[in-house]
């Protein structure tokens, strides 16, 4: 059984060659920085960015290409951030 995905709205900068990059998004009214963009990768329909954000967690946010929207797909916090 598959999980139902998060909707996020993600505010991108475009760089020279176009490529998009999320610099932030939001969780329903939540924002979230991205600090860093730890790894990207391309799928078919789909492209994926592991990200941290300012609140210390880990994040994996996917761009539907065709349908052109976003969704989170993972989320992990551990204690070692400093957050409980």
């Amino acid at each position: 059984m598959n999980s139902p995905l998060l909707m996020v709205k993600v505010e991108c900068y475009a760089g020279y060659r176009g490529e998009e990059t999320p610099r932030r998004f939001y969780i329903g009214k939540r924002c979230i920085e991205v600090t860093t963009v730890l790894d990207r990768w391309l799928a078919p329909d789909h492209r994926y960015f592991k990200l941290q954000g300012d609140d210390g967690g880990i994040y994996i946010l996917r761009h539907d290409t065709i349908a052109h929207h976003w969704e989170l797909t993972m989320f992990d916090r551990t204690s070692e951030s400093g957050l409980v």
